[in-house]
């Protein structure tokens, strides 16, 4: 389910409620070019729903045609909203999720978060986010961006909410620089999600 012509389908009708529901939300870093694999490869587990919710920036890096679930974008929260009695959607997507996944967390996203700013659809999800679910966010940035003071005191902030880090790792950057501050691969962050299913007691897999 692109999105298209037609209208997007309400998260609280989207999907059956037997499923575990994944929010996986992508922000403007390069890391975005791997969101449909992420994507694809977390619909592989059992019995779980995805749905996306991307910055702007964001959509600078994938081909939407290539994400097989329901994305939703800034303008979808104001497309869906006309009145007091309409669905306020940042709030319907945090109440539809059982967990959320931010991958890739870009700087600029990471320093709104860990201070509170909600000024885009993603951001307003986390700031309403019931701290009683996990929440779990996979840096991305430049090396110095990574290694600047300010970056280590967010990511603490981030941890002090409760939400779970899963940690940048050391390769070539797209950008030609080599060190820390690239996304976690694929495969490790699906593996992540898959434990903490388990120890949510969310896990559908057999």
């Amino acid at each position: 389910m692109n999105p298209g012509a037609q209208a997007k389908p309400h998260p609280s009708t989207n999907s059956t409620k037997k499923n575990t529901h994944i929010l996986v939300g992508v922000t403007g870093s390069v890391a975005a070019l791997k969101l449909p694999l992420l994507v694809s490869e977390l619909l592989k587990i059992p019995g779980l729903d995805v749905l996306v919710v991307t910055t702007d920036n964001a959509k600078h890096f994938y081909n939407p045609e290539e994400i097989p679930v329901t994305l939703y974008a800034d303008a979808d929260e104001w497309e869906m909203w006309k009145g007091r009695t309409d669905p306020v959607l940042h709030i319907d997507l945090r109440r539809w999720a059982d967990l959320m996944l931010v991958a890739p967390l870009d700087a600029n996203t990471l320093a709104k978060i860990a201070h509170g700013l909600c000024d885009n659809l993603l951001t307003c999800v986390i700031r309403a986010w019931d701290l009683r679910k996990p929440l779990l966010f996979c840096p991305a940035m430049n090396t110095a961006m990574w290694e600047h003071p300010v970056t280590a005191q967010q990511v603490e902030k981030l941890k002090s909410f409760g939400y779970t880090e899963i940690p940048c790792i050391v390769k070539k950057l797209v950008c030609g620089d080599e060190g820390r501050g690239a996304m976690a691969e694929v495969p490790t962050i699906v593996e992540k999600v898959k434990t903490v299913l388990s120890e949510q007691g969310l896990s559908k897999e057999s």
